[in-house]
């Protein structure tokens, strides 16, 4: 038997509205819970992008295989809302595209700044690239600052030995927990920003990610110290000696990343979208080619997402429609316990779904709605379970595997899944532990 569902009454949104359509996602409608069936594309989509990686590498390896099962197993939900309801497909087209352009124009403009040089490897320095990392992920996100950041910390490396570690803490604060603090740094972010939370409400997590940054980079420190200890006089020689000061080329690219970052504060759709589009365009054609080269920026990277994520944003459709309707079931209700359900999720499935699935869970508990129908504490306890455990895994977040594959291609050896998962869960889990004690009880 379909289930009937009241929305809740509209909650107070921070900050002004942002347009009709979410406006009217808080009006009182009476909804039908999709059939259970229909989540099975959704699964299956996550499983996909899971285990294809490792299991046909090769055939997945093709965008037009990705699109090929984002097609295949779209269609049955595109049949399903065509002719029950047309409008949701409308409102989730509308999101899809802000969410493309928002990292197609964010990957073009910082894929146009070249960062060179070949500093000291000492632990001050590798301390500072990290730190350095962790705040620019929040603002050109965390695929970004990790394209722009590897390489150079890679080549001021390229003397030491113990150079592992370094990649690794890499992957935990630049390519997921600094990308917090903006709907900018991490996919999961931008989509909550679509579905109306304020774009300044994620400065409110400021708290955990000082704390998990400022832990990660003391951790980093210590550990550094120890492996410098161990490197060879010779090493250390040809390190001093081999010094290239930084030199960044297309820093003009910067004043573009400054007007997307005040386009989506600023902006409603579809100027949003418009203004962010013209930058990347201005971008892409003044900016010499050969820094974009140097860089590797190709449409390959954006293409993935973009087919990836129009099966994701089509198969979720009815899931999120039924967490809305049944989530409560679910018995997830405390704020420690979105942060662990989000958060381990997150680790194996792509975060941005997930957030997004967890989201409707705790809009259909009708507990205090202080953003967009939830209370503050479990949104950030879904923002940060969502953003941060991305690293527990290779497969977590997108930067990843990125840097995983370029430090090898620079003879880094990095751990194997298991290997690189007996890391997170040493240095990550107690740090969340800690977290969700101090946070999030």
């Amino acid at each position: 038997m379909s289930t009937i569902y009241h929305a809740p009454p509209p909650p107070a949104i921070e900050g002004r509205t942002r347009s009709a359509r979410l406006r009217r996602d808080y009006t009182v409608t009476t909804l039908v819970a999709p059939p259970l069936w229909t989540v099975t594309p959704f699964l299956l989509m996550l499983l996909a992008i899971a285990t294809c990686p490792l299991t046909v590498p090769h055939w997945w390896e093709s965008n037009r295989n990705k699109l090929l099962v984002s097609a295949v197993l779209g269609a049955p939900v595109l049949a399903l809302y065509l002719t029950r309801r047309p409008a949701a497909l409308v409102g989730t087209a509308e999101e899809y595209v802000s969410f493309v352009v928002l990292l197609a124009g964010l990957y073009v403009v910082s894929g146009g700044i070249l960062l060179r040089g070949d500093l000291e490897a000492t632990p001050v320095t590798n301390t500072a690239f990290l730190a350095l990392g962790a705040l620019l992920a929040s603002v050109i996100g965390t695929t970004g600052a990790s394209m722009l950041l590897i390489r150079p910390l890679l080549q001021t490396n390229r003397e030491r030995r113990h150079v592992r570690h370094t990649v690794i803490m890499f992957v935990f604060l630049v390519s997921n927990v600094g990308g917090m603090l903006t709907p900018l740094g991490d996919p999961p972010l931008f989509l909550g920003y679509l579905q109306g939370v304020p774009f300044t409400w994620t400065l409110r997590l400021w708290a955990p990610w000082l704390f998990l940054v400022g832990a990660l980079l003391a951790i980093y420190f210590v550990w550094d110290i120890r492996l410098h200890a161990r490197e060879t006089m010779a090493a250390l020689r040809r390190d001093r000696a081999q010094i290239e000061p930084l030199r960044v080329q297309g820093g003009l690219n910067a004043l573009g990343l400054a007007a997307v970052v005040m386009a989506v504060a600023w902006l409603g759709a579809p100027w949003r979208e418009i203004v962010i589009v013209t930058v990347a365009v201005v971008s892409w054609r003044l900016t010499p080619g050969a820094i974009r080269r140097a860089n590797e920026v190709t449409a390959a990277p954006m293409i993935e997402v973009a087919v990836l994520f129009f099966g994701i944003f089509l198969t979720m459709m009815p899931a999120l429609e039924l967490l809305r309707v049944r989530g409560a079931e679910l018995g997830v209700r405390t704020p420690a316990q979105f942060f662990w359900a989000s958060g381990i999720l997150s680790s194996f499935l792509d975060n941005a779904p997930t957030y997004m699935a967890f989201l409707a869970l705790a809009q259909s508990l009708g507990d205090a709605a202080e953003v967009v129908g939830v209370p503050h504490a479990i949104l950030a306890a879904i923002s940060v379970g969502s953003v941060a455990m991305g690293a527990n895994t290779y497969i977590g977040n997108a930067p990843n595997f990125m840097v995983k594959a370029i430090a090898e291609e620079a003879k880094v050896p990095m751990p194997s899944f298991l290997g690189y998962m007996a890391y997170s869960t040493t240095i990550l889990l107690p740090l969340f532990v800690v977290a969700t004690l101090v946070f999030f009880r």
